[in-house]
Parts: structure tokens; sequence; C-alpha cells
């Protein structure tokens, strides 16, 4: 499906759904757990929609409601209120949904991203308080369905856009760094592949220069990876093209996303907000959330990716990619400025390390342990780096046993291993192990000459400009240290002898 795709510009808005970490769900006391394996077991007569039974508002929810509308630069509404919005699925017990439609808890908000180093500004149409629905079960080769209600009523924020968004790249950035300040406040774990974070975007394009919304749009249903949600509005973005070059008019219907065929199919005709018949809920009051109550929870988010960002930039002074990965793993981030931190303490206190090592060097080279060999073995065991068992003090002392030159970096991945495995201090593993660099000249001395005279060919060869000679002696004199020589060192003391 290959158009000109610079005879339309696309047109795209994305709704994000993000299930809210609380301990109960948003109108009962039912436990909030995402994890729950066994269908049906957190419910209640409240979620499944009895006779007689009455919602209650969650106050936490509300509280990080309003967090991430506040993170996201929004207006807040004091007066904010519950509507019932129906429609009628399996899934649904009530025959409605309680959501938020004309009072949502915040609107009017941005964020602003960066795509190929240019600032674009993604305006936040609304964030609203939802209930989530129950996940139907179709079993394989069967004519039936099931229905599990253990996700009926879990908290959802909705955050909608204004349709800024101009491309599938950008719709995939403005959701990474949505998942990371959904983190950064501590509102969800926004993790896509279990569910926890959903993303519906909406695709029509336009002629160059036309100013007017399309008069249709394609909404592409539960999307559960920024992968996929790329690959979805590039497909979507295509297939519209094609219809309009055409001189035809895409319907506008509601899609979902096939990952093995790469293609959108099309599921049923695009409700209207009429076919949801919204009122206020009877059964809930309308919040009234005070001017101090506002500004306390103003005072009370942290520093965003953007902010955090910008900083490292400034002290840190780390490559852009480097800055970007720490950022996008919450915890790894923190993990590492506690790292830096005993770094710069040791320092302090160290007067004769400070005049020998570099700070910024040692900086670097924490990233590099934190984004390649630690994040390996946090991944493959499934934790968090402030749950490892390689305190950030520990790993600041690995640091400096290789910049000093006392243990080789083949010696310290083994150190590193370990560590990792059990615990413990890096100099005591260095011992138990017998991984010591040895930087002793005299003795490296000794080897290399003794390496010179067993290899008379390879020393003549060298002189006469092989210059692969020179590694195959180096590789000699390290085997006859068994690894542990000081490759500075040896590679210094070689070149001295070889030049007499």
């Amino acid at each position: 499906m290959e158009q000109d795709l610079t005879k339309f510009n696309p047109v795209i808005g994305l709704e994000i759904h993000v299930q809210l970490k609380t301990k109960s769900k948003m109108f009962c006391a039912c436990a909030n757990n995402p994890d729950e394996s066994v269908p049906n077991t957190n419910i209640c007569e409240v979620c499944t929609g009895q006779p007689g039974s009455l919602p209650v508002v969650n106050k936490e929810a509300v509280r990080l409601g309003t967090m991430f509308g506040l993170a996201l630069n929004c207006k807040i509404n004091k007066d904010a209120k519950f509507d019932r919005k129906s429609y009628f699925y399996p899934d649904l017990p009530k025959g409605y949904q309680i959501s938020q439609y004309d009072k949502p808890i915040a609107e009017r908000g941005y964020l602003d991203i960066e795509v190929d180093g240019e600032i674009r500004r993604i305006r936040i149409t609304r964030a609203h308080l939802e209930e989530d629905a129950g996940k139907n079960i179709h079993p394989d080769g069967l004519n039936y369905s099931l229905v599990d209600y253990n996700r009926g009523g879990t908290p959802l924020l909705e955050i909608v856009t204004e349709p800024d968004i101009t491309s599938a790249k950008e719709a995939r950035i403005f959701l990474q760094e949505l998942r990371n300040i959904v983190r950064y406040v501590g509102v969800g774990t926004a993790d896509m592949e279990k569910g926890t974070m959903r993303c519906e975007p909406s695709i029509s394009v336009r002629k160059p220069g036309q100013q007017e919304l399309p008069p249709y749009k394609v909404e592409v249903k539960n999307i559960n990876s920024f992968s996929f949600a790329e690959s979805a509005i590039e497909y979507e973005i295509a297939r519209q093209t094609k219809i309009l070059e055409e001189g035809g008019t895409p319907k506008q219907v509601t899609m979902g996303w096939n990952e093995k065929a790469g293609v959108t199919v099309e599921q049923r005709s695009k409700e209207q907000a009429n076919d949801y018949r919204y009122f206020p809920d009877p059964d809930i009051p309308v919040l009234n959330l005070s001017d101090e109550y506002i500004d306390l929870l103003k005072a009370q988010v942290p520093e965003l990716p953007a902010q955090k960002r910008k900083r490292f930039k400034n002290e840190y002074a780390l490559p852009e990619a480097d800055i970007n990965n720490l950022i996008n793993w919450k915890e790894l981030t923190e993990y590492y400025e506690q790292l830096v931190s005993e770094i710069q303490e040791w320092l302090k206190t160290d007067q004769a390390a400070s005049k020998d090592l570099d700070l910024q060097k040692l900086m670097k080279l924490g990233a590099n342990w934190c984004l390649q060999d630690f994040s390996a073995l946090l991944n493959a065991a499934h934790i968090d780096p402030l749950e490892s068992k390689v305190r950030p003090e520990n790993l600041a002392e690995l640091l400096k046993l290789i910049e000093a030159g006392k243990i080789s970096n083949s010696a310290a991945k083994q150190v590193f291993a370990k560590m990792f495995e059990t615990g413990g201090e890096p100099h005591n593993i260095v011992e138990d192990l017998g991984l010591a660099q040895v930087s002793d000249t005299a003795v490296i001395e000794t080897v290399i000459e003794a390496v010179l005279s067993a290899n008379e060919k390879a020393v003549t060869d060298y002189k006469a400009g092989q210059q692969k000679s020179f590694g195959f002696l180096v590789g000699m004199a390290m085997k006859e240290l068994k690894g542990k020589g000081n490759p500075a060192v040896v590679n210094e003391i070689l070149k001295q002898k070889l030049q007499k």
C-alpha cells in the first residue's frame, strides 16, 4: 500500500486509558488487582450492578486524577461530577458505565514533546475519571463466550487529546512521554502489555492547507503497545489516502488492529455522544474540591520527566541517548542518582582519589553500567533496581576499582555478576575470586622479558613493521599473567622493551 502521502496531511487524536494504582475499585471496596488470575474473584454487588447497591467514590482515585491533571497543565474542575454513559455489552452488567461528561476532573491542558529536535505542544482536551468494564473471553473453537468481572469497576483515568498530532512517530513519542509521567507521578504502572494503559487513536487525513477537520474519523480500539499504535496509525493513513486518491470518502467506523496481519479490521460503526445518553448519576454527589486541596496536590507533583531530562543534561552532561534511556525507567533513574551521590561523596572525602580520577568520566561509566550490564540482569530477573542486592555504594566502589586499575573490565563483570547474585562489597569478592589486577611494574617487566625471549620471530616481525605482532605479544604476556595484568601497564612496558 504505497501512496504519495505528501498529498494529504494526517490528523490524529488519542484517547488513552490509564488504570489507577489504588487499593480498591472506583466505587466499591473490592480489591483493585490487575494480576488476579482467578475469574470473578474480586467482585461484589456494587461492581456487578446488583439492584439496590450504591456506589461510593474512591477518594484516592480523585487525588490521583487531580495530581495527573496538574502534571498535564490542566484546569481542575472543583465541581467535577459523575455521569452515566449507557451502552449494552455483556462485560458491563449495569447497562451503563459511570464516567464523567461535561464536568471532568481536569480539562484544557497540554503536554510538550520533542520530535526530531522540535518542540511540539499537544493540547489535552480532558482527563476524566471512570470505571473500567469487565473482560469478555472467547474460547477458541467454542460457540459461546465467558465474562470475567474482576476488571469491572477498576478506576480509570481517560486522557483525550486535541487532534494536534501529525504523524505516527509523533503519536508514539507522546504515548511514551505520557507513560513516563504516569509512573513519575505515581498514578499507575502504565504497562501496556498488561493492559494497565491502553490507547485508542482516531485518525483522518486532509489536503494540505485545509483548515477544517475532515468530516469523519476512524478510531482504532484497545491498542496495547507503542509499536502497534505506530503501525496502526501508519496503516490507517495509507488506507485512507488510497480511498481519497480514488475519489471516495473513508467511513466513520471503529476498527481493531490485527498485529499478525498488520492491518486494521472494521468492528462496528462509530458511536456519537448522543448514542450514550449521558445524564448525571443520581447516586453520586458533585465533588467539592477546595482551593487549599488543589494547592496541596500541586505542591506534591514531583519532578517530571522533561524537567529531569533538562537537569540531567546540565548536571551530568551525559549523551542525550543515555539520558532518555535512564528517564524511561523511573526506578533506574533514582538508582543512578544515588550512585552519582555516592561517587561525589567518595571523591569529596578521598582527596588522593579525587586528584587522579575524573568525576565526569565516572558518571558516564556509571551510566554505562546501569544501562547495560545492570539493566540486562534486572530484566532477566524481572525486578527493579532498588529491589536488587547491588547497592549504589557498592557499584560506586566497583567503578573505583576499575578506574584505579585494581581490576580489569572482564574481571569487573565477574564481580558484578556475583554482587547481583549474593550482594556484598566488591573488594571482598575480588579477593575471594582472586581477580585483583597485577599492576606491579617489576612483575610485569619480568614476564614481558620472558615472553620476548620465547618469541624472537614475533619481535623481529614487529620491528619490520608488522603491527599485528604487537597484539600477539600482548596476548602472550596476558596469558602468562593469567589475564590479571593491567593492560595499560603491559602495553607501556612492552613498547619500551621493543624500542631497545
